[in-house]
């Protein structure tokens, strides 16, 4: 396809494979392996000499479709798609990784993510080191020789800190080393790491992505280089393979991937301001806000906010549950980025595991809730917030 065509065509179009019957609707190749014509095929196919497909845990062409499509919307040269997240998380670190090495992470970081970087990278004989992402001298600061990967999201999950990310790599790769950026909260639609200096790229396809509650799926992106020499074999051996089916459900989902973010987007904008002015409400943070901490940098490297917003009530644990016990339209869920608007306590649910220490340098309070906004009709939504809200007590 054109590189010149916009995201919404793209993702429409782009990768779409037809069989003999040219079907419309991209097909799914339910198969565990694939045949071979004559044993010489077979023997080349392994070589690599032949570019078929040898076992789906290798590849399909369901994922081959969804991965080009991703390719395409993020401006990669190559992807594999995974059978979730975290998955994709653990094995875009873990890859290109050795007993010996240094992870240089921000400390804020999902729950998952910061405990493959924490505690299941040491195990292996990895070391790892957590600062306070928004300040580029900690990161400086961290560097050691044996520093390899540095690691981060922005906006962060769940208090919507923004890291610089030009700035991030840069110092990456004066120390040689990459840049592994966790997107999920902006949306490909909204930042591009990989132009903003990243090596790798990750998501959490199971959110915006499908977008929709049906099934779990990660994708990681980067040079074809990386995958071909970094990934590939860890891919392959490890099995952390996407299913063909999810695959076709991921690529349905990308057909109407912007029509359903830029309608959570503008929902999550307006909320954010109508939350601002309650007086139940100690802060709210969001990336479309003048307000938020990062402005500066958000100008720089994002074109629009999130479908995430993250606020703190006044009265604590006790006024965040029973605000969400409260809510008719907004469901309470750990998810994020679904057609339907959700709402999490992280520091009983996402969080729980981090000491309490931990939870009060990221900012995660009693009182800290993150919204995910859906695509009901946004007054809709303020209404339901509205009459929780006027049933707290003060």
């Amino acid at each position: 396809m054109k590189k010149s065509l916009r995201p919404q065509t793209k993702l429409v179009h782009a990768g779409s494979l037809r069989s003999q019957y040219g079907e419309m609707s991209e097909g799914i190749f339910m198969t565990q392996g694939f045949l071979y014509e004559n044993s010489a095929a077979a023997e080349a196919r392994f070589k690599g000499e032949d570019d078929g497909f040898i076992y789906a845990r290798y590849g399909s062409p369901t994922n081959a479709m969804f991965e080009q499509r991703m390719c395409a919307l993020e401006g990669a040269e190559d992807a594999r798609a995974t059978a979730s997240g975290m998955a994709a998380v653990s094995a875009a670190i873990l890859c290109q990784l050795n007993a010996g090495d240094h992870i240089v992470a921000a400390r804020a970081l999902f729950g998952s993510c910061r405990w493959v970087v924490e505690t299941l990278a040491p195990k292996y004989g990895i070391e790892c080191t957590l600062v306070d992402g928004r300040d580029i001298a900690t990161w400086e600061a961290a560097v050691r020789p044996n520093t390899k990967l540095f690691f981060l999201e922005s906006p962060t999950n769940p208090t919507l800190e923004v890291v610089d990310i030009k700035a991030v790599a840069d110092l990456a790769h004066q120390a040689g080393a990459r840049l592994v950026v966790d997107n999920v909260f902006a949306t490909a639609l909204y930042q591009k790491p990989l132009e903003l200096g990243a090596d790798v790229v990750i998501y959490s396809a199971t959110k915006h992505i499908d977008g929709q509650g049906r099934c779990l799926g990660g994708v990681i992106l980067s040079s074809k280089e990386w995958i071909e020499e970094e990934l590939q074999d860890y891919f392959r051996h490890t099995g952390p393979a996407l299913s063909p089916f999810n695959a076709w459900l991921l690529m349905k989902g990308l057909e109407t991937f912007p029509l359903r973010v830029r309608q959570q987007t503008a929902s999550a904008g307006k909320i954010a301001d109508f939350l601002a002015d309650q007086k139940q409400v100690a802060r709210v943070i969001y990336p479309g806000r003048a307000d938020h901490p990062q402005a500066d940098i958000i100008s720089k490297q994002m074109t629009a906010g999130s479908t995430l917003i993250a606020f703190e009530l006044k009265g604590g644990k006790e006024a965040a549950f029973a605000l969400q016990d409260t809510l008719d339209i907004v469901s309470i869920s750990n998810n994020l980025g679904d057609a339907k608007s959700l709402i999490t306590h992280p520091a009983t649910t996402t969080h729980k595991n981090l000491s309490d220490e931990a939870r009060a340098e990221l900012g995660i309070t009693g009182g800290t809730i993150r919204f995910s906004a859906g695509i009901e009709d946004t007054d809709d939504l303020i209404d339901d917030f509205a009459q929780a809200l006027a049933k707290l007590p003060g």
